[in-house]
């Protein structure tokens, strides 16, 4: 293999999206909470409200944890191998591990998923939300792409199939 080059090696973070949506689902919830309080109170709970305000808490429990995963995740790639972290699971994975790497079509950015012989990760390449033409956010890895490249280059996997979009790579 190549000698690993200064412009290789390094630590990779993906875009932190805005926490509005976090904190306008938590105020939801929170004001939900005050209704629902008021409403048994009354002695009366309709049985939507239940099924309404356990919503509004999931959406506020699962947004905050996707926001704490992106800020906890790190992808660093040195000389012998890449590592995958975020606050979860760690993966660390030398290149002669990595088996396949698969790259989906996704709605924003593409799907990279790094399969090693007994361990995976996958992350996401950028991608730009739009709306009416605006780009209004993004989401993946900015050097998504790049980090694509030094895998496939460092572990000297080969295009075994593309349909749909969807690459597939493995040892020759």
């Amino acid at each position: 293999m190549l000698p690993m080059s200064e412009s290789d090696a390094g630590e990779f973070r993906p875009v932190l999206i805005s926490r509005r949506g976090e904190w306008t689902a938590w105020v939801l919830a929170f004001v939900a909470s005050i209704g629902m309080w008021f409403l048994n109170r009354s002695g009366y709970i309709p049985s939507w409200t239940w099924i309404f305000w356990a919503f509004l808490l999931f959406s506020g429990i699962s947004i905050s944890l996707g926001n704490w995963l992106d800020r906890n995740t790190i992808i660093k790639v040195g000389a012998d191998g890449v590592s995958f972290e975020n606050g979860l699971r760690r993966v660390r994975l030398h290149w002669h591990e990595i088996q396949k790497v698969a790259v989906l079509p996704s709605r924003w950015g593409k799907a990279v998923q790094v399969i090693g012989e007994r361990s995976h990760f996958s992350f996401k390449t950028l991608g730009e939300v739009q709306f009416q033409g605006e780009v209004r956010g993004r989401t993946g890895f900015t050097d998504g792409q790049a980090i694509l490249e030094i895998i496939l280059h460092k572990t000297g996997l080969e295009l075994v199939e593309e349909s749909n979009n969807a690459y597939y790579y493995a040892r020759g």
